[in-house]
């Protein structure tokens, strides 16, 4: 009789499983049979049995009912914090970020005044414009040409181009006046324009950094999502396990501390969910901050999988991969920028004793006055004045000072350089061996959750045959869900990796060609011939510069 109960059992888990039926029979139906053969007693503890059924199922149905509020409530709670969504992907993440964002605009603005600098070291040699007029009054002593004092009351008036000028003395301020070192008009502009090609680097490299960024937050973003759904199923496989124990504990063929154990389990699962949508908001507040748009937000991705991304190559050797990051990264590029800035800079101090500086000056205008409170003869006026001088700063010694810091001053960007390709080598190093070892891994965690699911499934068959108790899926069930975790994180690892690499070596052309045009834009037009007629020598430096800091002949 003890099997046919048993058989009996097994047939409603399996109706339930296969048709999706929700009942089970209670235990008054399946000890029918025994009536002919049982005494009173037997009837009335089947009848207090009966009773206890009854009340577990009234129970369980409030449990259900309050589950079924709980979760519209949350449903509610879902579509209220979703009313302002933005769905978004990675391609449309990376288009976002352009000259509106505050990185890279304060970036380009910083090109734009480093460009305004050099146009006003380019015009350090033209004249200045001055037009004015000037009033002058003496009474009292004053001493003559010839050497003797007199008294004399005098008054003058000058207006034109050019003002200032007291009786026989030039004009001081030239209506046309020029006044610079040769040294700063020959050298200044070459190192202004350095400085600028710095700039404009440097801000390629902030909106390379804020393209990582960006790309980075939204792997968070997508990962998080996707760990919310996976613990979602999980939780809906523990539910359908928890069930099956309760109906085993209430029928007698389990234990109710079973039933209590996996209940524990659903309590905890649903936890893990909470977690995972606390990384979900957080994630896509992470990503509106750096992508500059309202943080109130609901950033969805577009993307119903996370996939193993292929963007960077890790078959050609790793001395290509660094020299293509020496080449390709704007940090290099400024760094080197700057290390010829500061040879400029060190070549005007050398050559500043051996060129004058320069004062021009040409004025004209009205000219007029007179003895006293008299004021006549008035009429024309015109100065011209050239004025060359050459300088050796404190007997010399201040020459020596001033060369010294250009050259202390040069030092240091090159040193800057150096540690530079360090770091750019150690980048591309370390995320090179990241996205090789962790595509190991990929194989790995994808042949776990094979594993993990196919026994899985064969202990809920196993149990939809009568063999062994509810509980004994649940380990299988926790190894399901831990290996699918895995798997997922190893994914986004993998795909971080592939980011961090590409962005280690320069991005590639073709994904900053796909972005829209005027999200490039630094420099004048006039200036890109001046700076591609010099990209060959670099590159050429750079490989010379490689070969001696890595040792390669």
């Amino acid at each position: 009789m003890h099997s046919r109960k048993k058989a009996i059992l097994v047939l409603g888990i399996l109706s339930m499983l296969l048709g999706g039926c929700t009942t089970v029979p209670t235990r008054s139906a399946v000890l029918i049979d025994r009536t002919d053969r049982t005494d009173q007693t037997d009837r009335t503890d089947r009848t207090d049995q009966t009773d206890q059924t009854d009340q577990t199922d009234r129970t369980d149905r409030t449990d259900q009912t309050d589950q079924t509020d709980q979760t519209d409530k949350t449903d509610q709670t879902d579509q209220t914090d979703q009313t302002d969504t933005v769905p978004i992907n990675l391609p449309s993440a990376l288009a976002r970020i352009g000259g509106t964002h505050p990185i890279v605009g304060h970036a380009r603005w910083r090109v734009q005044e480093a460009y305004a600098q050099l146009d006003r070291a380019e015009v350090l040699w033209l004249p200045s414009i001055q037009a004015g007029m000037n009033y002058h009054r003496h009474d009292g002593n004053y001493q003559a040409i010839n050497g003797s004092i007199v008294d004399i009351n005098s008054n003058s008036l000058q207006a034109g181009f050019g003002a200032g000028a007291i009786a026989a003395g030039t004009t001081p301020r030239p209506g046309l006046s020029a006044q610079f070192h040769l040294a700063d008009a020959i050298f200044l502009p070459k190192v202004a324009e350095r400085t600028a090609w710095a700039r404009q680097h440097a801000a390629l490299a902030a909106e390379n950094q804020l393209m990582l960024s960006a790309s980075l937050a939204y792997v968070d973003l997508l990962d998080a999502y996707q760990e919310e759904s996976l613990l979602d199923e999980s939780s809906k496989r523990l539910e359908g396990i928890a069930k099956i124990t309760r109906d085993y504990a209430r029928v007698g063929s389990g234990l109710v501390s079973d039933a209590q154990r996996m209940e524990t389990e659903v309590s905890l699962v649903e936890l893990r969910r909470l977690g995972a949508k606390e990384r979900k908001l957080s994630a896509s507040t992470r990503l509106a901050r750096v992508l500059s748009i309202p943080s109130t937000s609901s950033l969805v991705p577009q993307d119903m999988l996370v996939v193993p991304l292929e963007l960077a190559e890790v078959d050609s050797p790793e001395y290509d991969q660094v020299l293509c990051g020496l080449i390709r990264r704007p940090e290099l590029a400024e760094s080197q920028a700057l290390v010829s800035a500061a040879r400029e800079a060190y070549a005007r101090e050398k050559n500043a004793p051996l060129v004058p500086s320069i004062l021009l000056g040409f004025s004209t205008g009205g000219f007029g006055g007179g003895l006293g409170n008299q004021f006549g003869d008035w009429g024309g006026r015109y100065d011209i004045d050239a004025l060359m001088t050459w300088e050796l700063r404190n007997m010399g010694l201040g020459e020596q000072a001033a060369r010294r810091e250009r050259q202390a001053q040069i030092q240091q960007a090159m040193y800057n350089k150096i540690r530079w390709m360090d770091q750019v080598a150690q980048e591309i190093s370390e995320a090179r061996v990241q996205v090789l070892v962790r595509r190991e891994q990929l194989d790995v965690s994808e042949q776990a959750v094979r594993t993990a699911s196919d026994s899985y499934l064969k202990n809920l068959e196993r149990i939809g045959q009568g063999q062994g108790l509810p509980i004994e899926v649940l380990q299988s069930a926790q190894a399901m869900e831990t290996s699918e975790r895995a798997y997922l994180s190893t994914v986004s690892n993998y795909n971080r990796a592939q980011l961090q690499l590409l962005w280690a070596m320069g991005w590639w052309e073709s994904i900053l060609e796909a972005r829209p045009q005027s999200h490039r834009g630094y420099s004048r037009n006039h200036r890109a011939g001046d700076r591609t007629s010099s990209v060959e020598h670099r590159l050429g430096i750079r490989r010379f510069l490689f070969d001696q800091r890595f040792g390669r002949a």
